[in-house]
C-alpha cells in the first residue's frame, strides 16, 4: 500500500529533492544513455554494493540480498529505514550526493524521483532481458519517462478481496466463491452481518486516503472509469463510475453492515480488524494473506470486482533503481537483473509466498500449490499503478483533498463531495 507521509515532511521532501535536482544537474551527466551497458569491467567482480529500502519491504529485500550474496562474488549491503523517514532520507542524501548504489521506492513516488534525475537510465539493459515483456508492466510504466526506463519492480503488493470462509459457511454462502460484482460483494457482506454475535459484513479504511484509493479504485477501473488523466494532472472522480462504487460502500456503512470503526480507521488498525475473524469480506493488500492466516483464519482471496463485473487491482509496492551518482552501474544492474530472473522470482520470492514481478511465472510451483496465491498472481496483469508527480500530497496525506472527498462521499452527500473534491484534487495535482 502507498506510504503515508505526514504533511510537514512532505514540505521537506519537496524542497530537498528540488535542491538535489539542482546539485545533480550541476555535476553534469557522466552516465551512458543506456544505463550500465556503458560501464566497464566485469559485472560480478567482488564489488560491495550499497542498497537502501524502507522497512515495509525489508524482509523480501533481505531474502533477495542473501540469495544473491551466496551465489555471487559481488556483495550487497542492505540498510532499511522506517517507512515514514525513508522519503526524507532519500531527498537529503540526494542533495548531499550521498545516495547508495541502489535504492528502492514506493512505486507512487517513482515518477517524482525520475523527474528529478535521481536514478540512472537503464533502458538499454532492460531491453536485453529475454522476459522484459513479462515484467510487471504497471511498475515499469511508473518508472518510465520519455520512453526511458529508470527502475524495475522490486516488491509487489496488490489489492484483493479477502473473505472469511468459516463465516461464509455459517451464512450459507459458498466458501470457495468470491463476488463477481461489487453488488455481490455487498450482498455477501450483508449475509454475514446478519449472523450477529459481533460479526460484521465488511470493514473500510474510511479515514485513510491510501487505504481507499488502494481498494476502491480497482472497482472504478474494472467498470471502465478513471480517477484522473494519464498525465496525473486532472481529476475525474465526479463520474458515474466513481459515484456507483462509493454508493455501494456508503450504503454498507449506513445500514450497519460495515464495522462502525470503519469511519475513523486511518490504516493503523486496518489489518487487525481482519485478523479478529469477525469480518466477512473486505478488500486489502495481498501481503496480508500470511498475516491473516497466522491467526488461524481460513481466508479466501478473490479479485476486486467492478459494479458491472470484471476486475482490476492497484499494483502497489516498490521499485528499485541505480542511483545516478553510483560508480558501480554494471555491478548494480547485475543485482537488479538477477532479482527479476527465474531463480530469484520463484525460489526466493514465490517460495516465501510473496507476489512475483513476472506475469509469465504466475503459475509457478509454489503458487500452483496455493489457490489464494495463484489468484493474486493472475490478477496482476489486469492491474494499474496510477501516475502523478504530486501523488502523495494529493492522495495519501491525511490532510489531502482526496481524503476530504472520500469521507464526504462515504459518510455524507456523495454527489456534492465528489464534485467539489474533483476541483480540489485537480488543483493539488497541478502543483509541482
Amino acid at each position: 500500500m502507498p506510504t503515508h507521509l505526514p504533511r510537514p515532511r512532505r514540505a521537506v521532501l519537496t524542497a530537498a529533492v528540488a535542491v538535489a535536482a539542482l546539485v545533480l544537474a550541476g555535476c553534469g551527466s557522466t552516465k551512458s544513455s543506456g544505463g550500465s551497458a556503458g560501464a566497464t569491467g566485469s559485472a560480478d567482480d567482488g564489488t560491495t554494493l550499497t542498497l537502501w529500502t524502507r522497512a515495509g519491504t525489508q524482509t523480501q529485500t533481505q531474502a533477495l540480498v542473501d540469495a544473491y550474496n551466496a551465489s555471487h562474488k559481488n556483495k550487497v549491503k542492505l540498510t532499511a529505514f522506517p517507512n515514514e523517514q525513508y522519503p526524507d532520507k532519500i531527498a537529503t542524501s540526494a542533495g548531499a550526493k550521498a545516495l547508495p548504489d541502489i535504492f528502492t521506492s514506493d512505486v507512487v513516488f517513482a515518477p517524482n524521483y525520475v523527474s528529478q534525475g535521481l536514478w540512472t537510465d537503464i533502458t538499454g539493459d532492460f531491453n536485453t532481458l529475454p522476459f522484459k515483456d513479462a515484467v510487471a508492466p504497471s511498475h515499469v510504466k511508473a518508472a518510465t519517462s520519455d520512453g526511458k526506463i529508470y527502475a524495475v519492480p522490486h516488491a509487489l503488493d496488490l489489492s484483493v478481496m479477502f473473505y472469511n470462509k468459516a463465516l461464509y459457511k455459517q451464512a450459507g454462502l459458498d466458501p470457495n466463491k468470491g463476488p463477481a460484482t461489487l453488488q455481490e460483494f455487498a450482498d455477501q457482506a450483508r449475509a454475514v452481518a446478519k449472523l450477529g454475535g459481533g460479526n460484521h459484513g465488511t470493514y473500510i479504511g474510511g479515514n485513510c486516503g491510501g487505504c481507499v484509493e488502494f481498494t476502491f479504485w480497482p472497482s472504478i477501473w474494472a467498470d471502465g472509469g478513471a480517477v484522473m488523466d494519464d498525465a496525473g494532472t486532472k481529476s475525474s472522480i465526479d463520474s458515474s463510475q466513481v459515484q456507483a462504487v462509493f454508493k455501494v460502500y456508503h450504503d454498507l456503512y449506513a445500514d450497519g453492515t460495515a464495522d462502525p470503526a470503519s469511519k475513523q480507521e486511518n490504516g493503523t488498525t486496518w489489518l487487525g480488524a481482519l485478523q479478529t475473524g469477525k469480518v466477512g469480506i473486505a478488500p486489502g493488500p495481498s501481503s496480508w494473506l500470511p498475516l491473516i492466516r497466522s491467526k488461524g483464519i481460513d481466508v479466501g482471496v478473490a479479485p476486486i470486482p467492478g459494479v458491472r463485473g470484471g476486475s482490476s487491482t492497484f499494483v502497489g509496492g516498490d521499485v528499485a533503481g541505480i542511483a545516478s551518482t553510483s560508480s558501480h552501474e554494471k555491478q548494480a544492474w547485475d543485482f537488479l537483473s538477477w532479482t527479476l530472473g527465474d531463480t530469484a522470482q520463484v525460489d526466493v520470492v514465490a517460495k516465501q509466498g510473496q507476489i512475483i514481478a513476472r506475469t509469465d511465472l504466475a503459475d509457478n510451483r509454489y503458487a500452483a500449490a496455493d489457490p489464494a496465491v495463484l489468484s493474486i498472481n493472475q490478477v496482476m496483469a489486469k492491474g494499474k499503478t496510477p501516475y502523478a508527480l504530486n501523488f502523495n500530497a494529493t492522495y495519501n496525506d491525511p490532510q489531502s483533498p482526496w481524503t476530504a472527498a472520500l469521507r464526504g462521499a462515504l459518510f455524507g452527500d456523495a454527489a456534492s463531495a465528489l464534485a467539489s473534491g474533483q476541483d480540489a484534487i485537480t488543483k493539488s495535482l497541478d502543483q509541482h
